[in-house]
């Protein structure tokens, strides 16, 4: 894929995988939402308590790979450190990536209106520094 090709389809709504070091054992790989602008950073929400969020904090960066389910298959899968960690903000950032996976009536009843997950959620943004692409129809 061409540069532009490879960000405009990471860009797409896709669950992404995130693979991230475990210095006790194998890579956890798991699912996630994400986002991402081109030319941008790429963002994940996630629990700081959770083991993502503590494995990303002791490896200080991450993998994710993206694909398409249904032939031609594509994937994007980029891997850079951690630039950014900061606490969640329900409205900036939680809400739009729920509706974003979600749509707006699901993902406003996801987010909700009083306590919610994003009390102990970190922000993270990971720069893309190694890109690795394929586009099966283009073989």
């Amino acid at each position: 894929m061409s540069r532009t090709e490879r960000e405009a389809f990471l860009a797409d709504l896709h669950v992404g995988i995130i693979a991230i070091e475990d210095l006790d054992g194998p890579p956890v790989a798991v699912p996630v939402w994400y986002s991402y602008t081109p030319g941008g950073d790429v963002e994940v929400i996630t629990g700081h308590a959770s083991r993502k969020g503590r494995l990303i904090a002791a490896a200080g960066r991450f993998s994710l790979c993206v694909q398409t389910e249904t032939p031609p298959y594509r994937y994007v899968s980029v891997s850079g450190p951690v630039v950014s960690t900061e606490p969640t903000d329900r409205e900036a950032q939680l809400r739009p990536m729920a509706r974003r996976y979600l749509g707006e009536v699901m993902g406003d009843r996801y987010v909700g209106d009083g306590p919610s997950i994003d009390h102990a959620s970190d922000r993270i943004l990971m720069r893309p520094a190694r890109w690795y692409t394929v586009d099966y129809g283009k073989v």
